[in-house]
């Protein structure tokens, strides 16, 4: 084996949080060449990947901290969320708090291209596609061994890899919420520009988020589509044709967009909450691989930014066991509330029938976030921001 290459932070995850933390460290102060990234992919793959990923107002002005804004994507200044067929319904939008965007919708791959160009930029070198086969932690230091024979030697690794729900470790905080999520992108008639929907059905919630795409014919769409159903049903629409799922989707959604009329090719992962709150004195996760969340509320990716610029913020100051503990301490509230926003909407709707009192009750609090500006102040801050 070959002599290890020494840094002080070893990041072993090049997507959006793992290259994210590697500009922070810089801006915050951080020599280049005391950081280590690597990723398993190689750069090329993740470039390619189509899949559409939410951003919050405050992720937005991370990546313009770091020279990754602006990029291509859509902007959400309205949100409009629902319950089908039920009374209760709430609309947040940016101009009640005097900001341009509540969030924004791009394409993975364009995060990662913005990302990778300014983590480059900050003088960071990317190892990958590079594989860590083993890691050795002591009280002094971590050793990763790479696949080729390679090792890197450092004071602090930071694990930012994620991943999708049962394909990771089970962690101290694990749900199978026996959910599944299709993503597609759709086409309407009659499309609001710039307003997202979160409209909650019987089975799960429904996100339609602005965003411009193509469907099989090559037509224009206007929406990325997150369909949360149960395993079943997924199964049914991913093998309905394109009419009968579009028709599916209108019953479900009604027509507050108009008629939908076009679809992309359907894609579907599983849904469940995986979520680990703990560090060794020299290793600590963040983003995905600290949380994997339920995707109501789109709250996954953004609290993964929020965890590597607490993250960054400290390691600058020292590269030492106690500053992972004063990270677990300062991100406690955030990732706890917004792990259990997200798991108790979810489960409302994994385990509750159609009509069951969680789901009225949830019908009835939406009427009242509506009709009490402090109330709906509130969970638009949480949206944006994060509990603080």
């Amino acid at each position: 084996m070959q002599t290890p290459t020494t840094v002080d932070i070893a990041i072993c995850g090049a997507g959006p949080v793992g290259l994210a933390l590697s500009a922070l460290l810089v801006k915050r102060g951080m020599a280049p060449d005391r950081i280590a990234l690597l990723d398993a992919r190689p750069l090329e793959l993740a470039l390619t990947d189509p899949r559409s990923i939410a951003l919050s107002y405050g992720t937005g002005q991370i990546l313009q901290d770091i020279g990754a804004w602006p990029i291509v994507a859509s902007t959400i200044t309205q949100i409009h969320v629902s319950r089908r067929a039920h009374f209760g319904r709430t609309l947040i939008d940016c101009r009640d708090y005097d900001l341009p965007a509540l969030g924004y919708v791009t394409r993975y791959g364009v995060l990662i291209d913005a990302l990778s160009a300014a983590s480059a930029a900050a003088g960071i070198k990317a190892l990958r596609p590079a594989t860590v086969e083993a890691i050795d932690e002591t009280d002094e230091r971590v050793e990763l061994r790479l696949a080729g024979g390679n090792a890197i030697s450092a004071d602090i690794v930071v694990q930012a890899e994620g991943g999708v729900f049962g394909q990771q470790p089970v962690k101290s905080q694990s749900r199978d919420y026996r959910q599944t999520a299709i993503v597609a992108q759709v086409g309407a008639s009659a499309p609001l520009p710039q307003r997202a929907f979160e409209r909650f059905t019987s089975e799960g919630p429904l996100a339609l988020l602005p965003q411009t795409g193509q469907a099989t014919d090559g037509a224009v769409t206007q929406y990325a589509l997150v369909w949360c159903m149960r395993p079943e049903s997924a199964s049914m629409l991913m093998a309905a044709s394109d009419a009968a799922f579009l028709a599916a989707l209108q019953a479900a959604f009604g027509t507050r967009v108009g008629q939908f009329l076009r679809l992309s090719p359907r894609s579907t992962y599983p849904l469940g909450l995986n979520a680990d709150s703990v560090a060794t004195s020299r290793t600590v996760t963040i983003g995905n691989a600290a949380q994997t969340l339920h995707p109501v509320a789109g709250q996954g990716l953004n609290l993964g930014m929020r965890d590597a610029t607490v993250l960054a913020g400290l390691l600058v100051q020292a590269a030492a066991p106690a500053m992972l503990q004063r990270f677990l301490k300062a991100r406690q509230t955030d990732r706890s509330m917004t792990i259990r926003l997200t798991d108790v909407m979810a489960r409302i709707f994994a385990s509750a029938p159609d009509g069951a009192v969680s789901q009225a009750l949830l019908g009835l609090s939406l009427g009242a976030v509506d009709a009490l500006p402090p109330a709906r102040r509130v969970l638009a801050g949480q949206m944006m921001y994060g509990y603080r």
